[in-house]
């Protein structure tokens, strides 16, 4: 039981660290459209982000595949980024023939790369076979998953409290959270290690 505690709650700190707040970022820029009712959608975009996060980082505990941490860490905000713009452009469109296609797959790919960065940390706690990193590779992952549940169900509650306490709109509070969300992130593509030769 220890030993799950222990990389359960890595997965779960993963997400709280002020140092990597990118992940945070995302999930705002996800769920700023939705609303508690929506928690079917909601939870799908939860599950391709660990899926793709659990499958890139067992992936890369087989060395089927590896990324530098410098390509990591420009994608990640390129596609937090791209989540925020889509939210921008999308205000005023029909929400009843609402499509989660787009996002689903900028999440998938999100879960991936954030993954793929997350697997060079994970590799460095284990110097072990493959194999043996498997279940606190799953363990952790399920620490990850508590973590993002936790991220959304205070944004929404966030959202709640805001466009109902102050009455703001929700065309607004999407403009805004997007808007924050891209003015945090386009600095760190602008300063990214990826530049400079």
């Amino acid at each position: 039981m220890s030993d799950f505690w222990i990389y359960f709650t890595i997965g779960l700190k993963h997400m709280w660290n002020i140092l990597v707040y990118n992940d945070v970022l995302f999930l705002l820029a996800v769920t700023v459209p939705y609303e508690f009712k929506s928690w079917k959608r909601i939870l799908i975009l939860v599950s391709l982000f660990t899926a793709g996060h659990t499958l890139a980082l067992m992936l890369s505990v087989f060395n089927v595949i590896t990324i530098k941490v410098t390509i990591v860490a420009f994608i990640i905000p390129i596609l937090i980024l791209i989540s925020a713009l889509y939210n921008i452009l999308s205000l005023g469109k029909s929400s009843k023939k609402d499509n989660i296609t787009f996002i689903a797959i900028v999440t998938s790919l999100f879960g991936i790369i954030h993954g793929l960065g997350f697997a060079n940390y994970f590799n460095g706690l284990l110097s072990v076979k493959p194999t043996d990193k498997l279940l606190p590779l799953f363990e952790s992952s399920l620490g990850f998953v508590v973590s993002q549940i936790i991220v959304v169900i205070l944004a929404l509650l966030l959202a709640y409290v805001v466009q109902t306490l102050l009455k703001l709109s929700k065309r607004d509070w999407i403009l805004i959270i997007s808007a924050f969300v891209a003015g945090v992130v386009i600095p760190m593509i602008i300063r990214s290690e990826i530049w400079v030769k």
